[in-house]
């Protein structure tokens, strides 16, 4: 092995401790949904003047807001003169609707579902995300289907569907109002993440981030105000408010942010595609531990059906790197032959 591929290799405790990082911040990310209901529900048992104080939209505004002061000192080598200026007028119209889609659209109807329906509901109907996501992907970015992801998460939305089918109880599957709100969330997160990979590459990180933080927490402001009247948020400094917004903020935002941030930077390929394809499992976990959520019978085959295509995508992802680098040691081996015979033909040999 040369100096210089040992030099890049991170060190092992890197490594690992770069995979805790990012499975940790799969759970807290997992766990966020119930933390939201949790908190709602706190605020229902204690109302202000017959009004929930400690809304969904009270929460996610809150907490934008507070995300902000880390991102700000994050990113801020991003905010120079020169990098604003270099961006396009076409940069700036794909950032702003990037920020309706991602930042105030997809959270605010994820909000109406858990209004209207359980964290479980939410989380298995949120299985048709995987492939739609690779299915557009196809056609729309003209990138190579990948067929064994393709295959894992149609088995893994299998697996959802039997925990619907065989949950009979009184918080079973009803196409309600909430599973159609996640629906069209999911198709707002899809198409916002499709925008982003097609025109925000050449974007840095950090005014891509912070602008759309800002400017979505704006949109989602006034679009409160438009549906719900002007007294939307009139409790948003309410003290019981700003107690238990902290737990979101810190938990969910900073910590999540943090533990995925600096496990992005030590972590494998591999340690980040095994832990986030976790997050269903952990999600519903989560629900039945913080919410006290019954998934009902199914949740046993059904889950067992989404572990196997939590496995066949894995499979798929580590076939799919072996093949690759076969393809690179065939490459370098076709290198060296043809340097071993270019040496032979110009080499002096005495004769």
């Amino acid at each position: 092995m040369s100096l210089a591929s040992t030099n890049t290799q991170p060190e092992q405790s890197k490594v690992i401790m770069g995979a805790l990082l990012v499975w940790a911040a799969v759970i807290i990310y997992a766990s966020s949904n119930s933390i939201v209901s949790a908190l709602a529900e706190i605020g229902w048992q204690n109302k202000i003047a017959g009004r929930n104080a400690i809304s969904f939209c009270n929460l996610l505004f809150l907490g934008s807001l507070i995300s902000l002061v880390p991102m700000t000192f994050m990113f801020r080598k991003d905010w120079t003169r020169e990098k604003v200026r270099a961006l396009r007028r076409k940069d700036w119209i794909i950032l702003t609707i990037s920020a309706g889609l991602s930042s105030a659209l997809t959270p605010y109807l994820f909000f109406i579902a858990l209004d209207a329906t359980t964290v479980t509901n939410v989380v298995l109907v949120g299985r048709i995300e995987p492939p739609l996501f690779l299915i557009a992907s196809a056609i729309l970015l003209k990138e190579k289907l990948d067929w064994w992801a393709l295959t894992g998460g149609l088995i893994a939305l299998c697996g959802a569907v039997v925990i619907f089918v065989l949950n009979t109880g009184e918080e079973g599957f009803t196409l309600g109002k909430g599973e159609i709100a996640t629906v069209f969330a999911t198709l707002s997160f899809i198409a916002s993440t499709l925008i982003t990979r097609v025109g925000l590459q050449g974007i840095p990180l950090g005014i891509f981030s912070i602008y759309r933080s800002v400017l979505g927490t704006i949109i989602f402001y006034f679009l409160g105000l438009y549906l719900y009247g002007p007294n939307h948020f009139q409790d948003l400094l309410e003290p019981i408010v700003l107690k238990w917004v902290w737990v979101y903020a810190v938990i969910v935002v900073l910590c999540g942010q943090l533990a995925w941030n600096l496990g992005m930077k030590h972590a494998r390929s591999g340690d980040v595609s095994l832990a986030t394809s976790f997050s269903p499992i952990a999600a519903l976990v989560l629900a039945m531990l913080i919410l006290g959520e019954d998934p009902g019978p199914g949740l046993i085959p059904g889950g067992l059906i989404i572990l196997s295509a939590i496995a066949i995508g894995q499979y798929g992802r580590l076939r799919a790197k072996t093949k690759e680098k076969r393809a690179e040691a065939e490459r370098q081996k076709r290198q060296m032959d043809k340097s071993m015979e270019a040496e032979g033909h110009l080499n002096f040999k005495g004769a």
